[in-house]
């Protein structure tokens, strides 16, 4: 898929089969924190350090505006419309499709790319859920929300109900539809849950609609779940899908790493790529803890970046990633640190950490007893 939606100029980005894997950042305000300036410099940090997509996630202050301004930064910019959509209505069981609609199309409008819409979340995968329960129940806000709009309504969801409507705008406005994944789960113990698989199986059906009317689509996959069955389930979401893009968070693979959320997310989506995951959505050090500040984005959005180049080189047969690494190995072997800051994903980074102890011709680890330095004169020989 290419997110591009004809109403506004950015920069292209091709997700999917054959590219090479993306990353997403989210922004946005919340109730407790509201500070535009916060998330566009957020945002801005977030695109210096290699987001290839933003997602505004705003649920505090004006809304519209905060959107507006998101999506003047050059790259294409994804919303969760339903987010609006409760803020209008006070609370989520009060949302009816007319309010849903109304805000999907809006968004739509003002130029959103890409917009995650929780079709899966319908009356089938409440019952999973009752039937066969989860330890943390539902952890997406998204999902939550639509869970709350049916049983307070009595009523089925109305992106499943009224999906070809919804297919209608989106192809109206040439925007992507990000199935979402509102039964992700939380923690290890829910991965094997009846609910995530009987949305896999609704988003898998959804996908060819969209495909049959002309509306791009990927799939947004699972959240919490040990490495040993991120492959199995990456495999399955795209065979049940036609390899639609898949886009995670994730998935982390400890719910002890609080702080390091960022890394247990780099593990698993490095995981996920390897099996042909497409697309990984930067999680924060401030996961699960607070809204993150520009150091949270920064540090998420290099891990994240880091994490998609090696599913790259795991997943991809491109000489060119190969030959990038075998450079580096050389510029090692040489001692050559110019050539070594050159070619690293964070040389800004490296070569901070090399010059705090000085110039020096080696590292200040190893100083004179340098494995490399003692032996290059003898393998350069041989060479």
């Amino acid at each position: 898929m290419i997110p591009g939606n004809p109403a506004r100029k950015h920069r292209g980005c091709a997700i999917g089969e054959g590219c090479s894997v993306k990353i997403n950042v989210n922004v946005g305000t919340s109730g407790e924190r509201c500070d535009t300036g916060l998330e566009l410099a957020k945002a801005q940090s977030a695109i210096g350090n290699g987001a290839d997509t933003l997602m505004d996630l705003s649920t505090g202050g004006d809304l519209p505006a905060i959107r507006k301004q998101i999506l003047r930064f050059d790259i294409p910019v994804g919303t969760v419309p339903v987010y609006e959509a409760v803020r209008r209505a006070g609370n989520a069981a009060d949302v009816d499709s007319d309010l849903l609609f109304n805000v999907i199309r809006e968004h739509c409008r003002d130029g959103v790319d890409f917009l995650t819409l929780h079709c899966g979340v319908n009356r089938d995968a409440l019952a999973a859920l009752r039937e066969d329960p989860r330890v943390m129940g539902v952890v997406s806000r998204g999902g939550a929300f639509h869970i709350a709009m049916m049983a307070g309504r009595d009523e089925e969801n109305p992106l499943f109900a009224e999906y070809d409507y919804l297919l209608e705008i989106l192809a109206e406005y040439e925007v992507v539809a990000s199935l979402g994944d509102g039964m992700r789960p939380g923690c290890l113990q829910d991965s094997v849950r009846r609910a995530k698989t009987v949305e896999y199986l609704t988003l898998g059906r959804l996908a060819g609609r969209a495909l049959d009317r002309g509306v791009q689509r990927m799939i947004e996959g699972p959240g919490h779940m040990p490495m040993d069955q991120i492959g199995y389930n990456v495999r399955f979401i795209k065979e049940l899908t036609g390899n639609a893009p898949l886009y995670l968070l994730g998935p982390l693979v400890t719910d002890i790493g609080a702080g390091y959320d960022h890394v247990t997310a780099a593990i698993g989506g490095a995981i996920a790529c390897m099996n042909g995951a497409d697309f990984l959505c930067m999680v924060t050090p401030a996961e699960h803890l607070a809204l993150p500040d520009v150091h949270d984005i920064t540090e998420g959005t290099r891990v994240a970046k880091l994490a998609a180049h090696v599913g790259d080189l795991a997943r991809r047969n491109d000489k060119r990633l190969m030959e990038r690494e075998n450079l580096m190995a050389d510029a090692r072997r040489r001692l050559d640190w110019d050539e070594q800051f050159r070619l690293g994903l964070f040389g800004d980074v490296a070569s901070r950490i090399h010059e705090r102890d000085g110039t020096l011709e080696t590292c200040s680890m190893c100083g004179d007893l340098c494995a490399m330095k003692l032996v290059k004169d003898l393998l350069d020989k041989d060479r």
